[in-house]
């Protein structure tokens, strides 16, 4: 779930992957909250944005992680969207030292 700064868009099968979940879901959680809007090309195929993918970190971790239905994680995300967004920069990071340490665990056992 890292940034790639070389990419503009990702596909909606590459949001999925990052969040180990079936495209349905991407398409429905782009339904029920307006914070994601991806563009689509000529084809209708849909085009997220780094912010949209960041969007879906919020909603992941608000639905997924923390149990909150999904109208509780919309009035959260409405109530104290910026002051969230930190929230998941700091999750992120720590997730990110975690699988460092499991790596690092697992070539010292």
């Amino acid at each position: 779930m890292e940034k790639n700064l070389d990419k503009l868009y990702y596909s909606i099968g590459e949001v999925a992957k990052m969040f180990d979940v079936n495209t349905s879901l991407i398409r429905f959680w782009e339904k029920e909250f307006d914070i994601i809007k991806p563009q689509k090309n000529k084809k209708g195929n849909r085009m997220f944005t780094q912010k949209d993918v960041d969007n879906f970190h919020l909603i992941f971790n608000l639905v997924k992680e923390q149990g909150y239905t999904l109208q509780g994680a919309k009035e959260k995300l409405s109530i104290s969207g910026d002051k969230y967004e930190k929230n998941i920069e700091i999750i992120k990071r720590l997730k990110k030292v975690r699988s460092f340490l499991m790596e690092l665990r697992e070539t010292l056992n």
